[in-house]
């Protein structure tokens, strides 16, 4: 299986030459009349992000995950440092360096997004030098953003305190971190962010807007359960729904409803559905998504007569998860 590190684009440079080696890379790219940031705008870039690929991390997803960085660069130009260690040291002592930069033209000339990746590949016996190398690639003054992707466990991720105690946010994905990542005592547990959560938005919203044409008290009265239902590929996210609904619904009064996770039932559709439970069986609320089909509809009576109504169901690109857990 080929390492991660050599998957990934880019030239390979001495460790010690990187600063010079990006600022050379950008005048050869000029020189070759591809685009390339100006001299005297310092890139634009607007933040750091460190993205951390895990041991668990595959060449194929780690060529996915460093895609899906890019084109967050480009409504974001960032400089991007790729972390990658090595499972097995196989005699290597040092670290090993890449660069890449590409420019994005806008609607005009003067709007162009850079964004530069600089790759460290590290042994375990350089580990103790990783933080200090990561903070030499870092763009001065600049606001840091740490995503670790597929970390094998959570006391071997909290060894990196540099990064987790000075990132403005903390990137996992619920779907595939260890279980009890989101409640492991992380230096700063305010900074930390599930993607899995952020991917949630449009869903979070479309629910958010149905129930919001309903009085409060009618919502929260007499409900006694509130259920929600997956297929195996969406149960971090169903966790992510059940636990933004009970926040949500406590805010309409003191609740007594009982919230309940479940799988689907056997040979019945869709990805996640919703189900509310009031004490006087008249009034109903039902929400059911087929994210493959991007479809959903609603199924609700609150006093006011039956509603059926069709919506679509969708999570945010990964460019767009990432945005919305960095920045909101």
């Amino acid at each position: 299986m080929p390492d991660i590190f050599d998957v990934l684009p880019g030239m390979e440079v001495p460790v010690a030459a990187i600063a010079t080696s990006l600022g050379q890379m950008w005048t050869d790219t000029a020189a070759a009349g591809s685009p390339a940031p100006a001299a005297d705008t310092a890139k634009a870039t607007q933040v750091n992000f460190v993205l951390h690929l895990g041991l668990h991390t595959t060449a194929e997803d780690a060529a996915a995950q460093f895609r899906t960085a890019g084109e967050f660069s480009k409504r974001y130009p960032s400089r991007v440092v790729v972390l990658c260690p090595l499972a097995e040291d196989q005699g290597v002592t040092e670290m090993r360096a890449k660069i890449y930069g590409e420019c994005h033209l806008g609607k005009s000339k003067g709007d162009q997004r850079c964004v530069e990746f600089v790759m460290l590949s590290y042994p375990r016996c350089a580990r103790r030098f990783l933080e200090n190398q990561v903070s030499i690639c870092l763009s001065a003054d600049l606001p840091l953003y740490y995503w670790a992707h597929r970390f094998s466990a959570n006391n071997k991720l909290a060894d990196y305190t540099y990064l987790l105690t000075r990132a403005k946010r903390v990137l996992i994905d619920s779907a595939i971190a260890p279980a009890d990542a989101l409640s492991y005592p992380w230096p700063r547990p305010e900074a930390l962010r599930d993607l899995a959560y952020a991917r949630m938005l449009p869903i979070r919203q479309s629910i958010g807007q149905f129930l919001s044409r309903y009085p409060q008290d009618q919502l929260g009265a007499g409900l006694q359960a509130v259920a929600v239902a997956f297929a195996a590929p969406q149960a971090a996210e169903a966790r992510c729904l059940l636990a933004w609904l009970r926040d949500r619904l406590s805010r309409c009064g003191p609740l007594a409803a009982a919230f309940s996770l479940a799988p689907l039932a056997a040979g019945a559709a869709g990805s996640l559905a919703v189900d509310f439970t009031y004490a006087d069986g008249r009034k109903t609320f039902a929400w059911q998504g087929e994210l493959a089909r991007g479809t959903a509809r609603f199924e609700a009576n609150f006093g006011t007569g039956r509603t059926t109504l069709p919506a679509a169901a969708s999570l945010l690109a990964p460019e767009e998860a990432l945005s919305q857990a960095m920045f909101f």
